[in-house]
């Protein structure tokens, strides 16, 4: 009968190479990427809560200390205290910021970074993610060391505790630091290798975050499913069913839809012109209107002059006899703002469809055209609005492929609408 703890060996340890979770007992793993370096891990769920902790790499931490690391994690969950709370509540409090002519703190260096680059940035929201992460990981390590101290070791601790748990953060954090001290070296206050740096560095120690990380897919409805979805939507009031039917017929990301501007419109030429600013490649990007497009644009316009003459007749103001299409196309609650970014995902949860989220209609139109049409892929490629790089890329660059997208925008809504 096999051992329910206690299962590995030192000699297996080293000669395991399968990928994956391997289980020692009592939640404690051997973990092993697929390039090959292999860590401790210990699972433990509390207060509802699943949770792996990272015991550190099989070159550093043997079995015996893994399991002598997992058995006080273990007690300290049997008191009801989170073994990784208590870890970061242990680490020594940072040194006081010391007098130096070396040059700023960490944190200085970031707040200096980040004050220079975030005009540059599409939105407030970038910028706070950049503080938020380097305030919750970083500045505990690095924030009053000067940036002429920091090393590899120290960089390290940051990123290992999260490296497996946290990938995508991990990643993106490693990145910021990266710049900051970057900046720091360009203003001359470090000299040698960023320690942060990725490619010939960190590569060598920590796994790719793709072997780490899974991956996350949008929920996206089966594309044999379309026709009986839209039938439902179509019978939906309100601005955001009108956006979410807007969005699927043009293969379009939510921040491109709820973003859209009259402005943008062109009612002869069919042709929807989003501006660079709000695209994700930050590059203008043109979508050919289908009929069924165009149906709801114009009904929307209607419906935009209708409430505009309510508005003025209320007030008692003159109705102009041409009144100017302006503002969101599809306009939220208040007025003047356009629809909430979760708009389209509540039109959604009520249509009986809570798994579902809006970018993934984007994935349902690629499986539509991969596996029922003839369209080439750069032309698939393009109405999504990717990037198409290399040969592709210099053969097409010339135009956009309107005319060849407008037949395939236009089979789209005609399955969607069988």
């Amino acid at each position: 009968m096999a051992r329910l703890v206690d299962r590995l060996t030192a000699l297996e340890v080293k000669r395991l190479d399968r990928v994956g979770m391997h289980p020692d007992g009592r939640g404690l793993y051997l973990q092993i990427h697929t390039g090959g370096s292999k860590s401790w891990i210990y699972r433990y769920t509390l207060h509802g809560r699943v949770r792996a902790m990272g015991l550190g790499p099989t070159h550093l931490v043997s079995l015996a200390e893994a399991r002598g690391m997992a058995q006080e994690a273990r007690l300290l969950k049997n008191k009801g205290v989170d073994p990784i709370d208590a870890r970061a509540a242990s680490r020594p409090a940072p040194e006081p910021p010391r007098e130096t002519d070396r040059g700023p703190s960490f944190r200085d260096a970031a707040a200096a970074y980040i004050d220079a680059n975030s005009a540059a940035w599409r939105n407030a929201k970038h910028e706070a993610q950049w503080s938020s992460t380097l305030k919750t990981y970083a500045y505990p390590v690095l924030g009053d060391r000067p940036v002429d101290e920091i090393d590899t070791v120290l960089v390290l601790r940051v990123l290992e505790p999260i490296w497996s748990t946290k990938a995508e953060t991990a990643s993106r954090l490693r990145g910021r630091i990266e710049s900051v001290l970057d900046w720091a070296k360009a203003r001359g206050h470090r000299d040698g290798e960023n320690p942060a740096r990725w490619k010939g560095h960190l590569d060598k120690i920590l796994p790719a975050k793709s072997k780490v990380a899974r991956v996350e897919h949008h929920a996206a409805l089966p594309f044999k499913a379309m026709p009986a979805f839209m039938g439902d939507l179509k019978t939906r009031d309100g601005a955001a069913a009108r956006a979410l039917e807007f969005a699927i017929l043009t293969a379009a990301r939510t921040g491109e839809v709820i973003g859209a501007q009259w402005s943008e419109i062109d009612f002869e030429a069919r042709v929807w012109t989003q501006p660079a600013t709000r695209t994700k490649t930050h590059k203008e990007h043109r979508v050919p209107l289908s009929d069924a497009a165009m149906e709801i644009l114009e009904a929307m316009r209607d419906a935009f002059l209708k409430g505009q003459r309510e508005f003025l007749s209320l007030y008692g103001k003159p109705i102009p006899k041409d009144i100017a299409l302006e503002g969101f196309i599809f306009a939220g609650m208040r007025r003047g703002k356009g629809l909430s970014n979760m708009a389209m995902l509540k039109t959604l949860e009520r249509m009986g469809h809570p798994d579902l989220t809006t970018h993934g209609f984007r994935s349902t139109f690629r499986d539509w055209a991969a596996e029922t049409t003839a369209y080439q892929n750069e032309v698939v490629e393009m109405a999504l609005a990717h990037t198409i790089g290399g040969k592709v890329e210099a053969a097409y660059r010339r135009g956009d492929l309107l005319e060849k997208r407008r037949e395939l925008m236009r089979d789209w809504a005609a399955y969607c609408s069988a």
